[in-house]
């Protein structure tokens, strides 16, 4: 089911946030609940428990195939970089989910090294509260109603 197909009969998206820093959770966590779109938001705290979501290992064996992912790069334990890394290592139905880098790192290398791997798209997070919640409205409307996402499925239910 495409992500148009949901937002009609108002199945939830589900979006992994990877985010670490609790005042971005919760302006993200808010973004979300303006917005229109039936969205279902599962936060994890770095790569590893990123990873282990993805996979449905341990505590996670019951979550949702995530329609997209946002991840901050600047993560304990197994940073953004590292988990693009091992993302292109994993089984081939989770090289469909798009993963928007969401962070607040404009470095030049942080957004090439992000694109070589494999990353969907970049966007730096505001500072501005006010803004940073613009942003998350402007990566929905993008990505939940002007985009096609892949459907669910491919081995991962």
């Amino acid at each position: 089911m495409t992500v148009s197909d949901q937002l009609h009969l108002s199945t939830p998206v589900d979006v992994l946030l990877i985010e670490d820093n609790p005042g971005d959770i919760r302006l993200t966590q808010e973004a979300f609940s303006q917005s229109h779109i039936a969205t279902s938001l599962h936060v994890v705290n770095d790569g590893i428990e990123a990873l282990d979501f993805l996979n449905k290992r341990d505590t996670y064996e019951a979550v949702p195939r995530p329609d997209l992912v946002l991840l901050d790069l600047n993560l304990p334990r197994k940073s953004g970089a590292e988990f693009l890394e091992e993302l292109e290592e994993e089984p081939p139905h989770l090289a469909h989910i798009p993963v928007i880098v969401l962070t607040s790192s404009q470095a030049e290398e942080d957004i090439v090294k992000s694109y070589e791997l494999q990353a969907n798209a970049y966007m730096t997070k505001p500072v501005d509260p006010s803004e940073f919640i613009a942003t998350i409205k402007s990566f929905e409307n993008f990505w939940l109603e002007i985009v096609e996402l892949p459907p669910a499925g491919d081995g991962y239910d």
